[in-house]
């Protein structure tokens, strides 16, 4: 692990843990420290509860029937494999004519249906962009971690494979829901490899015997660190799995996060000479960006630019402004990661890919307000703003979904 990627590193981020506790939902019994002390992108784990519904907070059976079968999926959202290959989309989804275009790679369930019964898998794709219960508890698990996550889920009927032996440049958890799968897993050929090192058939060749043929049981985990080479079989019964991407910022990451920050450095733009020299006085330069301190500022901040809003009573959270005073109980949403920076000019507060700039006066309030893990009103704010301004500041915040109403509907 590189200093930029440690819990400790993250910590500042100051985002509330949500109600649900992701990590211990994926790991328990095993502790969080033990985790990135033993295994984190050292070996795999293999966490066996058979404890069927563990996982269905997060997306269950019933689930994936309705988002196949009654919401009209599209593409990317979901696609279908079999023995490795992806089947054409044209095979199983329409274009639907809408003024004033279409809704483009919709499902046809009775398509997909059969396809699936032939043996298909149904991969169900970005969960924690479109189903509200994986968002939740990938941004748990982002809380926990500092690291970027995603989910996608796999239906695949019994006797049945979706994809060969691969191997993945991300870290993975998976998540047993249903069913259960047979997974055998290979020593790593290429260690921890980057995005750019994808598997490919010559690898095949490479490959040593399994050093373990494990069948994951509904409740069960599986963490697999980037590299390690697998496949994995649907028994004698249908499976259904999540499979929880983990991005955490790697040495090189930071390196050309930095040199990207050169860029405003005439001496970075200058021609190279004919013979390739590089300076020492350039090197030095570029080594006085990558103090730790520094390092770990530009990490975090990508990491917390990069969140994207959960805020799935938004509506509601606006309707309910007119009604908002001073008295009123706010949270922090559970789910925001943010940052404070302050300056002489006053704060500001990054969250979302946004930046919310602040005057000084408004500095005590904001902070007091990215701080909450209890729920507070904006007569309970500190600093120098009167009532007047912590209401137009509170709103602001509720606009911007930072701050929520507790309950709106009062």
């Amino acid at each position: 692990m590189t200093p930029a990627t440690t819990p400790s590193a993250t910590a500042e981020v100051g985002a509330p843990a949500h109600g649900v506790d992701a990590l211990g939902l994926t790991l328990d019994p095993v502790s969080p420290g033990e985790f990135l002390d033993e295994y984190c992108e050292r070996r795999p784990l293999v966490v066996a509860r058979a404890q069927a519904g563990r996982f269905d907070s997060v997306l269950g059976d019933a689930d994936v029937e309705r988002l196949v079968c009654a919401s009209a999926i599209r593409i990317p959202a979901f696609r279908l494999v079999k023995d490795g290959a992806q089947l054409a989309p044209s095979t199983y989804t329409t274009d639907i004519a809408w003024r004033p275009g279409s809704f483009a790679g919709t499902a046809l369930v009775d398509r997909v249906a059969q396809e699936h019964a032939a043996g298909a898998t149904i991969v169900l794709q970005a969960l924690h962009l479109h189903w509200h219960a994986a968002a939740v508890y990938c941004r748990g698990l982002e809380v926990a971690l500092g690291w970027p996550v995603q989910a996608n889920a796999y239906c695949t009927p019994a006797s049945s494979q979706g994809f060969g032996v691969h191997h993945d440049t991300h870290d993975v958890f998976v998540l047993q829901v249903c069913g259960h799968k047979r997974w055998r897993i290979h020593e790593p050929v290429v260690e921890l490899p980057l995005k750019s090192q994808r598997w490919s058939p010559a690898d095949a060749g490479r490959l040593a015997d399994p050093v373990l043929d494990i069948t994951l049981q509904a409740g069960d985990t599986l963490y697999l660190p980037r590299g390690w080479p697998h496949e994995a079989t649907a028994a004698d019964a249908d499976s259904l799995h999540i499979t929880v991407g983990l991005h955490p910022p790697t040495r090189i990451d930071a390196l050309r996060a930095a040199l990207g920050e050169c860029a405003d450095d005439v001496e970075f733009r200058r021609a190279l000479d004919a013979g390739g020299e590089l300076t020492g006085e350039l090197l030095e330069r570029l080594a006085a960006r990558l103090d730790s301190a520094a390092v770990a500022r530009r990490a975090r901040r990508s990491f917390v630019d990069g969140r994207r809003a959960i805020l799935d009573d938004q509506l509601t959270q606006i309707r309910a402004l007119p009604r908002l005073t001073v008295r009123t109980p706010l949270q922090r949403r559970p789910t925001v990661i943010a940052e404070l920076e302050r300056s002489d000019a006053g704060a500001t507060l990054r969250f979302e890919g946004k930046e919310v700039r602040l005057p000084p006066q408004a500095v005590e309030a904001v902070a007091a307000a990215h701080a909450a893990d209890a729920p507070f009103a904006a007569a309970e704010l500190p600093g120098a703003l009167d009532g007047t301004g912590r209401l137009v500041l509170v709103k602001r915040l509720v606009r911007e979904g930072f701050l929520r109403l507790l309950d709106p509907q009062e």
